[in-house]
């Protein structure tokens, strides 16, 4: 049986052991309202963000899973749920059938760069080319970064353009980037 003092610790130990949970967790950067882990995947962290669930179907979909659990590092410019509901009614339902999944593909690999690149190297390396940058995706195509009014933007090889709304969401493989818009490739 336990003491009243060790009753006291045990529910003390407990009790800060909450605290520091959640200050650990106060600090970390929310996205879809979940906390976003630096020791995690991508694809792990994403999965835990109510903003991103038709990424992470289409991931499924596509059998990127695997790729983007891996080691890394990658940079991925990742569309929410609006971004999906953009496109065309019937494009997501269409995409994510096995016949199109070589399609599905070819559009989440057009948002993946190889490395980790931070919003601010991003914005320098804009600026030091007048305002703009050229990645190339893993996908093989060009995607322009362009530096606007202290905001990043990407242009697309179709000339579509996405917001960057959240930067830098560091992961143990790469860094997410949160975009507005679903990027197409040619």
């Amino acid at each position: 049986m336990l003491t009243i003092v060790q009753r006291i610790a045990t529910t003390c130990f407990v009790a800060l052991s909450l605290v520091a949970s959640s200050s650990i967790a106060a600090n970390l950067p929310l996205v879809g309202g979940a906390p976003m882990y630096p020791d995690k995947t991508i694809v792990q962290n994403a999965a835990n963000s109510k903003d991103h669930t038709t990424l992470v179907a289409a991931v499924k979909a596509a059998g990127l899973v695997d790729t983007l659990n891996g080691k890394g590092p990658f940079t991925v410019f990742a569309p929410t749920n609006e971004a999906f509901a953009k496109l065309p009614a019937g494009t997501v339902d269409n995409l994510v059938k096995p016949e199109h999944k070589a399609d599905l593909t070819k559009i989440l690999t057009y948002h993946v760069v190889p490395g980790t690149h931070t919003a601010k190297q991003l914005m320098a390396d804009a600026r030091m080319h007048g305002g703009k940058t050229v990645l190339t995706t893993v996908q093989g195509e060009p995607l322009t970064v362009m530096a606007q009014n202290g905001k990043l933007w990407l242009m697309d090889a179709s000339g579509g353009k996405a917001m960057v709304t959240i930067i830098d969401v560091m992961q143990s493989n790469g860094v997410i980037h949160v975009i507005d818009t679903v990027l197409m490739p040619k």
